[in-house]
């Protein structure tokens, strides 16, 4: 299929290297939008507090991350 395809009707996976102050707010954007989304970092602490539902970066709020964990997953 091709991947215009799966964009446009959202059925495309979306995968962000590195969660921190570019890549988490991206990973959330595309989530928001739909799409099922891969997160990737290095960080085991990082990795802890997201599938906690806990922000390691406050000032994007605790939501963010608690809504990362509803809707489409892979």
């Amino acid at each position: 299929m091709p991947l215009l395809y799966r964009i446009n009707d959202k059925s495309a996976v979306v995968g962000v290297i590195g969660l921190g102050y570019v890549g988490l707010p991206l990973l959330a954007t595309f989530h928001k939008a739909g799409f099922a989304t891969l997160g990737f970092d290095v960080d085991p602490a990082k990795i802890a507090d997201l599938s906690a539902g806990r922000n390691y970066l406050k000032h994007l709020g605790e939501e963010l991350t608690r809504d990362l964990l509803t809707g489409p997953m892979v």
